[in-house]
C-alpha cells in the first residue's frame, strides 16, 4: 500500500476528529510571542477567539494523531472494526502543520486527540511530545488542547498539563450503563480516576497570594468533557443531572454535548437517524442556567414525564410559563437572583439593571435599551409605568412568545 501524503493525512485526520465536540479556547493565561520571543500567543492583537454557529471554535487545527484503534466502541467511527481509511502522523508532522497553519494565520492553536493505539500510556506520551515539542523546541504561545487518555499514568497526565492549556477526559455516554453496553473496553471508574487526578493537579497549582513560591502551571484553562446526545434512551434529565454532578465533582470548566451522527456500517443497537441539534442547542442553554443562573435540574426538565426539555422555546421560559405565580417581577426591587430567571434578561443585563436602579427607578424605556429586546420580557416585570396586568397569566402567551418559522424566500 502506497504511504499517503500529508495532504491525505490531513484530510482524513481532521474529518476524524469532527465529531469531538469539547475544544474551546476560552479562559487560558495570556501569552504573547511578542513578549517572549516566541510564536503565537493566546491574547492581543490579531488574535481572536472565533466560533461557529453551534458554539463550536473555528480557530484550532483540530485533528487526531491516528484514526487507528484497538478499542471497538459501537458509535465510535473509528472503531477497530470499522472500514475507514487509517492515517497516522508522526509526532513531527502535527508539529510542523500547526506552526504552519499558525504562521498563516489560519488557526490560533491545536486542539489534538488519538485513537488508542498499543496503550493509553504510549498513546498519551505521543500526544505530550507534540505539546512538548511546540512550548520547547519552537517557543510555541499558542493555545494547546490534549485530550487525556483514561487509564495512562498519573505522571504522563501530569506532564499533559505542563504543556497545554486545557485537558479533556471524555466521558461519552450520560450513563455508566450506556458507556458500558457501547464501548465495553472503556471503564466509568477509570474515566474518573483521570477527571479527578486533573483535579487534583489543577488544586495543587492554584496561585497562593501570600506565598512566595507559587506552584508551576497546570492547564491553565481547566479540563473539560464531553458526552453524545441520543446515541443511547438517557433523557435530558439524566444528562442534565450527570452534567451537574460533573461540574461539582470534578470542578469542569465545560461540559459539552454532541449529537450523536449515525456512522457508516453502524451497529443495529444505534438509531437509524441523528436527534434533532435542537436538543443539543436546548441542552447547552439549560447548562447555562445551571451554571450562571441558579437553576437546579429538576427546575428546568419539569412539566413531562418524559425527562425531555421543550425543544419549541428555551428553558427560561418554559420554566417561567410553569411558575407564572411567580411574576410579574418588579425591575426596581427584585433581587438578583429573581431578576436572572426573567425569560429575556441576561447576566449582564441583570448587572446593568442593579447598577442604574441605584441612581434612578427604571421605565420601560430604559429596561428596553439595558435587555436589546423587551418582546420576550415584558409580560414578567414590572417598571414604574408599566405592568403586565393579566398578560402574565395570557393562555396565549406561550403562543405568543414561541419563535415563529423563518418565511420562505424566493432569492
Amino acid at each position: 500500500m502506497a504511504a499517503l501524503t500529508l495532504r491525505r493525512k490531513l484530510a482524513v485526520l481532521s474529518d476524524a476528529a469532527k465529531y469531538d465536540a469539547s475544544c474551546a479556547s476560552s479562559g487560558t493565561e495570556k501569552r504573547d510571542s511578542r513578549q517572549s520571543g516566541g510564536i503565537g500567543s493566546t491574547e492581543g492583537s490579531g488574535i481572536c477567539h472565533s466560533y461557529a454557529p453551534d458554539g463550536r471554535c473555528i480557530s484550532l487545527l483540530k485533528i487526531l494523531l491516528t484514526n487507528f484503534c484497538v478499542y471497538d466502541c459501537v458509535y465510535c467511527v473509528n472503531r477497530s472494526s470499522s472500514n475507514v481509511e487509517r492515517a497516522r502522523f508522526s509526532v513531527e508532522e502535527v508539529v510542523r502543520l500547526t506552526l504552519d497553519f499558525y504562521k498563516r494565520n489560519y488557526i490560533e492553536g491545536l486542539f489534538l486527540s488519538s485513537g488508542i493505539i498499543r496503550s493509553p500510556d504510549y498513546t498519551m506520551e505521543e500526544l505530550v511530545r507534540v505539546a512538548r515539542s511546540l512550548r520547547q523546541d519552537h517557543s510555541f504561545g499558542g493555545y494547546i488542547h490534549l485530550k487525556v487518555i483514561p487509564n495512562a499514568a498519573p505522571e504522563i497526565l501530569a506532564e499533559a498539563g505542563r504543556w497545554a492549556d486545557r485537558l479533556s477526559t471524555n466521558i461519552e455516554m450520560p450513563t455508566d450503563v450506556g458507556l458500558e453496553t457501547f464501548a465495553p473496553e472503556k471503564r466509568p471508574g477509570e474515566i474518573r480516576t483521570a477527571m479527578a487526578n486533573i483535579r487534583g493537579k489543577l488544586a495543587e497549582a492554584k496561585p497562593d497570594r501570600k506565598a512566595k513560591a507559587q506552584p508551576a502551571k497546570f492547564a491553565p484553562a481547566g479540563q473539560s468533557t464531553q458526552m453524545i446526545v441520543g446515541a443511547d434512551k438517557a433523557d435530558d434529565n439524566a444528562i442534565l443531572t450527570r452534567a451537574a454532578g460533573l461540574y461539582s465533582g470534578y470542578k469542569l470548566r465545560r461540559v459539552y454535548y454532541s449529537a450523536f451522527s449515525p456512522i457508516p456500517d453502524s451497529s443495529a443497537r444505534l438509531p437509524l437517524k441523528a436527534p434533532p441539534l435542537m436538543r443539543e442547542h436546548r441542552l447547552y442553554q439549560a447548562d447555562w442556567l445551571i451554571r450562571f443562573y441558579g437553576f437546579d435540574v429538576p427546575e428546568i426538565v419539569s412539566g413531562g414525564s418524559d425527562g425531555l426539555l421543550d425543544l419549541a422555546i428555551d428553558p427560561k421560559l418554559a420554566w417561567a410559563l410553569t411558575q407564572r405565580q411567580k411574576f410579574p417581577v418588579d425591575i426596581n426591587r427584585a433581587d438578583k437572583e429573581l431578576l436572572l430567571r426573567v425569560p429575556g434578561l441576561g447576566t449582564r443585563s441583570v448587572e446593568r439593571i442593579i447598577a442604574t436602579r441605584r441612581h434612578h427607578s427604571l421605565r420601560l424605556d430604559d429596561l428596553a435599551l439595558i435587555a436589546g429586546s423587551i418582546d420576550k420580557v415584558r409580560p414578567f416585570v414590572e417598571t414604574v409605568d408599566w405592568t403586565p396586568g393579566g398578560l402574565t397569566d395570557d393562555h396565549k402567551l406561550r403562543a405568543r412568545l414561541e419563535p415563529q418559522p423563518e418565511q420562505l424566500r424566493l432569492f
